[in-house]
């Protein structure tokens, strides 16, 4: 049966945009998609904060994706092609493919939903013919389109017209164009750019878009011939575009609808977008984006609607006249009213980096930069800052990334061929060895950003895999396809040559001996070799699998046991000291490849697989405890985090990575830690641990450490035990960030917190402290600013005049007025003080509107100087800017952000005192928002970490309950004490419950006993306990409960005085518990006959009938009491659900009465 897969995956790092092929990205409404090489990522509009999200990742091809195309009428479907012959329908909403055309003979190079057609997919080939495929309706089926075949030269793209019925546009790679409509004649390999005529010179199509607002003009590009306007009807160049410079190449292009006549290029040299409308032959403007050059660009349709922000602007129509007072005039500004065209373009660029930018305020709305564009296949966590994870990819490169911000810090200079394995350097030493498909092995200096030792022994052979020894770190291994495992020094002198009968896919090293090495063969063995000796001979071999091994990993705590995986799909556990396979794991349908054992508990074993799984296995009986099935294509890296050892990344062929963290599958070991149990049932040596059936238990080197440090400690341990373990259980993402901010409520010395603690959610007594220290860095940086509009026309100038006039003679007014009317606010806010203090906080405002109204950045010093926080923050908020807003906020609690005196309420002695209460709601309630932000996304120990910063404890709590990080809640709440009693409390329980449905009833007994009021708690424990007579009697005890033969009689005096609660509580516990519904169901009834009744009146007594054991409720009996049970339930469930408001759960629960 399927069930949810307990390893759960904690953070993903997208893919980038291939560089290869042409349509790879697309865009419609609020939804942008791009291709890496065989996963395509859909990219969504959240509304709420105005920013993009990846919304799914698609991935059904397994060769490269050629094109995509989203569905014109209709925003949920979009079309992709493959290099496998392969064209997919996908429904984005429901993630899942519609329809699927295979065989498409020839890979189709470009494709395009045909408008007006319905539902028809067009695609063709390098040389021809279009194919029409007809997806549903009685037409069905793929067509030839009639004359669109026997090309000369390869076609590049093609364009459907999107007006007029059934005409399309080829571009081809000798610059030629190829033009059919139907009832006209076809032109075929027309209007090549003038300077090729009678040449045999390719200069390839590169971008081809219709002109939206005309039938017949196309835009063209060139790669080496620039753009064209051309007509189709009467085939000739209308405008040919120059450009600034010889060397400027295009390679896309797209027109921004929300402009007439205004188009974008992107230049394939250089990341320069520049701007363009079809009646000058120059751009208007231009745009350096990045270093790498454009691959793609695509403008979305409707830019992101913003939310109007909640600022009071006057209701009252203004109408002008110069000497009224100053209103922003309704013209735009020149630069506005030309050269920029409001608008969002989708760049994706050489390199594989993708972005939004948002041309009208010239910023980026989001850029996923450096991602992998191919397979990768390795990754490591560096040995000593496991912050960075480095990854090696088929793109040649080697990237270095940041798992907490999920970003890439460092990329090797590439051009590598493929990259298989990558090894960091123990200790210190900053350099990662990479092993390569064609030139050999490497040393990458990451900080110095160069390859500073090559080795070269292997010549042109692939090298699979490199390992730099971490117990004597001057050799490194490296095994190839030429049969060899080499060992070297870092400067290169070969130690040993070992020979193998075949090709040597992977090595390791022993974590016991340095000496010792294995090695895994295409001749199906594994064997082990010995340093110390000059003998070229193994020292063991194992054979055992039917096909090629791949990689083979020492146990880091069991000595001389080692794995390996192979391409049988199975992976063999040999015992070096018996000579013997010791285990066979299988359920892998593939190939095995990664391979990894935990650090901590000796019998985990985690194997990633051909089949696109991962599985996690107990090697004492060969049992699969848990399989993932996340990843879109081959799994080939797995490693596992130094300091958190049940956290873990994968790569795969579909150019992620993701993080997973294993702790579910050891959750007895967290609650033996939160109820405080003895050491012995934690942490345990190897040889207990790997008994069949013994729990699990810790023995790696970060369970040790953390053990010795708290046995150092004096006084009470326990708050750091807690801390220690939550961290080494947590995954990477904010616990570490909310350890730090309870200690700081706690009181302890800032001086103790870490140095990282800056870069993330800061305590509110930090925040603009440190915001204060970092502004003084940054005040001696100087800023740019771009530059006005074009000469300005005689109008200005006689105004000009005038308002010079008018302040000679001391019309200060009048004289801002004037400049108001020309733009010139600055000049006119300068001298209005002469007018009064009044007028210049009124211009001061009026201009913020409008600054406002244009999302102008410029707003945020007008605000401040007339002290309207409350304005600044709501711009902030509904931006989506919401780390901005906080720190307003903050600093307008501390005192710095002053209200000027004139707007202080008349007659209010001091304006101070009833802001400082304004200013600290503000502040929680941008808290509560950018909390919600980090919940909804995922993040709920962030969001944690947003109330705890401004002290709100109880919300902090209800964040990770809510976010179901139960133990984390347990750890914290314990540790802040009295402030977050009751959620503690509310967390023990609901983990309780968690124990109660795996099964682990002591555990769950342990968890309710450290809630003070839990005498109820611990009778539905017991009520519920499905054991033996002699069983639950040892558990009564356990609870300080009577035994089930006195539970009966208790049950029976009781019942005779009528206390019914306590009567359904004894019966429960006793042998007979279904005497307890007849009495219970009678009195609900009774109650719910009267009028007085309430939910708190009704819900105890059917909350503990609901703990009465399933086997006894469906005794014949009971059928008719287990009906009324469930009506009652269903009802009371419901107002419950309406109460609490989880409104979606109320109808189901109507459906029981």
């Amino acid at each position: 049966k399927a069930k949810m897969s307990q390893v759960k995956q904690v953070g993903l790092l997208a893919a980038g945009c291939q560089p290869w092929n042409k349509d790879v990205c697309a865009a419609s409404g609020d939804r942008f998609a791009y291709c890496a090489t065989l996963a395509i990522y859909i990219y969504q509009l959240d509304h709420r904060y105005n920013e993009f999200k990846l919304r799914a990742i698609m991935s059904e091809h397994k060769k490269t994706i050629t094109a995509i195309s989203w569905c014109p009428h209709n925003p949920d479907v979009f079309a992709s092609a493959s290099a496998d012959s392969l064209v997919i329908i996908w429904n984005v909403t429901e993630q899942k493919v519609v329809a699927k055309l295979d065989n498409t003979k020839g890979i189709p190079a470009s494709l395009s939903w045909c408008w007006n057609a319905g539902d028809a997919v067009a695609f063709v080939s390098h040389r021809g013919p279009l194919y029409i495929w007809t997806i549903s309706g009685p037409e069905s089926g793929v067509t030839v389109h009639r004359d669109a075949h026997s090309f000369l030269s390869d076609i590049s793209l093609f364009r459907w017209h999107p007006k007029k019925k059934g005409k399309v546009v080829f571009g081809h790679t000798d610059g030629s164009l190829s033009i059919f409509q139907p009832g006209s004649k076809n032109q075929k390999h027309v209007l090549r750019p003038e300077s090729l005529e009678g040449t045999d010179e390719e200069d390839p199509v590169t971008a081809l878009e219709w002109d939206p607002l005309s039938t017949d003009y196309l835009l063209v590009a060139n790669l080496h011939n620039g753009i064209r306007l051309v007509d189709s009807e009467s085939l000739s160049c209308i405008t040919t575009f120059s450009f600034p410079s010889a060397a400027a190449s295009v390679q896309c292009l797209a027109w921004v609808s929300s402009a007439p006549g205004m188009f974008i290029t992107g230049d394939s040299q250089v990341g320069v977008l520049r701007v363009w409308n079809v009646s000058r032959t120059t751009p208007i403007d231009n745009f350096k984006l990045k270093k790498t050059g454009f691959h793609g660009l695509h403008v979305l349709s409707s830019p992101p609607k913003k939310k109007p922000c909640s600022s009071q602007r006057p209701t009252k129509n203004h109408h002008t006249s110069s000497t009224s007072e100053a209103v922003p005039p309704p013209t735009l500004t020149q630069n506005q009213a030309f050269s920029l065209p409001p608008g969002h373009a989708v760049c994706c660029f050489m390199d594989g980096g993708v972005g939004l930018y948002d041309m009208g305020a010239k910023k980026w709305d989001f850029l996923r930069d450096l991602g992998h564009v191919e397979t990768i296949f390795d990754c490591k966590f560096k040995p000593d800052n496991p912050d960075l994870l480095a990854t090696a990819s088929f793109d040649g490169t080697i990237k270095v990334w940041d798992i907490n911000t999920l970003t890439a810090v460092y990329t090797s200079p590439g051009n590598e061929g493929v990259i298989y394995s990558i090894s960091w350097a123990p200790g210190d030493l900053n350099c990662i060895a990479g092993a390569t498909s064609r030139n050999g092995g490497f040393i990458w200096d990451v900080p110095k950003g160069k390859v500073i030792t090559r080795f070269s022994e292997h010549g042109k052979n692939g090298i699979f895999c490199i390992a730099w020894s971490h117990k004597d770190s001057k050799r490194i291994a490296t095994c190839s396809s030429d049969g060899f495992c080499i060992i070297r020094t870092i400067d290169g002198k070969v130690l040993h040559k070992y020979k193998h009968p075949a090709a040597v896919f992977g090595c390791d090293w022993s974590q016991n001996n340095k000496d010792m090495i294995a090695t895994g063969c295409e001749d199906k063995n594994v064997r082990v070799y010995y340093l110390a000796t000059s003998s070229d001979q193994p020292l063991k071999v194992f054979s055992g699998h039917t096909a090629k091994v791949f990689h083979v990993r020492w146990s880091p705590l069991r000595e001389g046991i080692l794995c390996s995986g192979s391409d049988d799909g199975t992976v063999r556990i040999w015992d070096y000291t018996q000579d013997a396979c010791i285990n066979v794991l299988s359920g892998h349908t593939a190939p095995v490849r990664g391979l990894m054992w935990n650090p901590e508990i000796p019998y985990l074993l985690v194997s990633g697989s051909w089949d696109y799984t991962i599985r996690v296995w107990d090697t004492r009986d060969g049992t699969c405890l848990d399989t993932v099935y996340d990843h879109g294509a081959d799994v080939y890296g797995l490693t596992c985090h130094p300091s958190r050892p049940f956290t873990m990344a994968s790569c795969s062929r579909d150019s992620t990575v993701r993080l997973w963290s294993l702790t579910p599958l050891i959750n007895p070991l967290q609650i033996n830690i939160l109820v405080d149990r003895c050491w012995d049932e934690i942490i345990g040596n190897t040889d207990r641990a790997v008994e069949s059936g013994a729990p699990p238990l810790l023995c790696g080197k970060v369970s040790k450490d953390i053990k010795q440090e708290v046995e150092k400690l004096t006084g009470n341990p326990r708050g750091k035990k807690l801390r220690w373990f939550s961290e080494c259980f947590s995954p990477p993402g904010g616990s570490k960030n909310l350890w730090d901010l309870v200690a700081v409520i706690k009181g302890q010395d800032d001086s103790l917190l870490p140095q990282n603690y800056c870069k993330g959610i800061m305590h509110m007594k930090h925040l603009v402290r440190f915001r204060m220290s970092k502004a003084q860095e940054l005040t001696t940086v100087k800023m740019s600013k771009f530059g006005g509009g074009i000469g300005a026309p005689s109008k200005e100038e006689r105004l000009k005049e005038a308002a010079e006039i008018h302040l000679r003679l001391g019309q200060i007014q009048r004289y801002c007025e004037l400049m108001v009317e020309l733009g010139e606010w600055d000049k006119a806010l300068s001298v209005a003080p002469g007018v009064s203090m009044k007028y210049w906080r009124k211009l001061m405002q009026r201009r913020a509107d409008q600054l406002i109204q244009e999302e102008n950045d410029d707003v945020i010093p007008y605000c401040i100087a007339v002290g309207d926080v409350k304005k600044l923050v709501s711009f902030f908020t509904s931006r989506g800017q919401l780390k901005e807003a906080l720190l307003v906020a903050q600093a307008a609690c501390e005192g710095n952000i002053q209200m000027s005196p004139l707007s202080a309420t008349t007659g209010s002695s001091n304006p101070g005192a009833n802001n400082a209460d304004d200013y600290n709601e503000l502040l929680h309630k941008v808290s509560k928002e950018l909390a919600e932000w980090y919940f909804q996304d995922g993040h709920a120990v962030l969001a944690a970490c947003c109330h705890l910063a401004v002290e709100n404890i109880e919300l902090a709590m209800a964040a990770l309950i809510r976010g179901n990080e139960l133990e984390l809640a347990i750890s914290v709440g314990t540790v802040l004490g009295e402030s977050a009693a009751q959620a503690t409390h509310y967390a023990l329980e609901l983990l309780a419950r968690k124990c109660m449905t795996v099964t682990t009833w002591d555990l769950a007994a342990d968890l309710l006993m450290m809630i003070p009021d839990n005498k109820l708690q611990l009778v539905k424990l017991c009520a519920f306990y499905p054991g033996c007579v002699a069983e639950i009697n040892d558990l009564h005890e356990k609870c300080n409960l009577p035994d089930v033969e006195e539970c009966l009689r208790l049950a029976e005096t009781v019942q005779a005085d009528g206390d019914i609660l306590e009567t359904i509580k004894y019966y429960l516990l006793s042998t007979e518990p279904e005497k307890a519904l007849p009495i219970g169901i009678q009195h609900v009834k009774e109650q719910l006959c009267g009028s007085d009744w309430t939910l708190d009146s009704v819900c105890p007594y059917l909350d503990l009938l609901s703990y009465i054991r399933t086997e006894r409720l469906v005794l014949h009996k009971c059928s008719e009491f287990r009906n009324e049970l469930l009506i009652l339930c269903g009802y009371i469930g419901a107002l419950l659900a309406i109460r609490r408001e989880y409104n979606s759960i109320v109808p189901a629960l109507y459906e029981y009465t």
